[in-house]
């Protein structure tokens, strides 16, 4: 990717699917599956053609996932979790099988003796550390020189929003289930304290509408604020 070539910092995807009320899961946190088996598949294609793929500890907490390409002949992308103070259980599935794909675990607040657990377990470690938290712009300069060039993140709306806020996002996909979940409290795609006014929005370009089953996948590039 270009933008690698550039900065040295990887090309940021980001992928969420979505109810056509806008949420990703109910309040009680229960999200599969939301879309059809067309659309899941064409997730995997995704994981195929990026180096590495990133979640959120809410996610890695609610749902164990396994973060890899489940397709023939396809390629695990490094598996990255954002996780500030070392929530991540020794006994999910990203931590038993860090000998076998590889993955990073992010992190801002110390914790030795998990540190020392986590590395035995053969998971790599990144400190990159902001008033508490991952710092996002410090983890893509640290990717990049890991040579890291693309980066999916797959993760709930708090790391999604995070990701809009720093303004590191390239490019979203959005798959749309025809479905309604309800609820004040059922999640949603992307969290934070959010914009004020609509003329703030991030805008998308290049805008592309493809069909997967009953599902429709919306795609296209964020449009990047000009500095001044």
């Amino acid at each position: 990717f270009f933008k690698y070539v550039e900065n040295k910092q990887p090309y940021v995807t980001m992928k969420y699917a979505m109810t056509m009320d806008g949420r990703i899961a109910t309040h009680t946190g229960a999200s599969k599956w939301i879309t059809g088996e067309a659309s899941r598949a064409y997730v995997m294609e995704l994981r195929n053609r990026h180096k590495g793929i990133m979640a959120g500890i809410g996610t890695v907490l609610a749902d164990d996932p396994m973060l890899n390409c489940r397709i023939e002949n396809g390629v695990d992308p490094v598996r990255i979790v954002c996780d500030s103070h070392l929530q991540i259980p020794l006994e999910c599935q990203l931590v038993k099988t860090a000998k076998d794909i590889e993955t990073i675990v992010c992190y801002a607040e110390e914790n030795e003796e998990k540190q020392k657990a986590l590395m035995e377990a053969g998971v790599q470690l990144i400190k990159a550390e902001k008033d508490g938290q991952v710092d996002l712009e410090k983890l893509m300069m640290e990717l990049g020189s890991m040579e890291i060039d693309s980066v999916l993140v797959e993760g709930g709306g708090a790391i999604h929003g995070s990701f809009l806020t720093s303004g590191l996002v390239q490019k979203v996909y959005c798959y749309i289930a025809p479905k309604m979940i309800g609820g004040k409290d059922a999640l949603s795609p992307v969290l934070g304290k959010g914009i004020e006014k609509m003329s703030d929005a991030v805008e998308i370009t290049d805008v592309t509408v493809q069909n997967f089953g009953s599902d429709i996948c919306v795609s296209g590039h964020m449009k990047q604020k000009k500095e001044g």
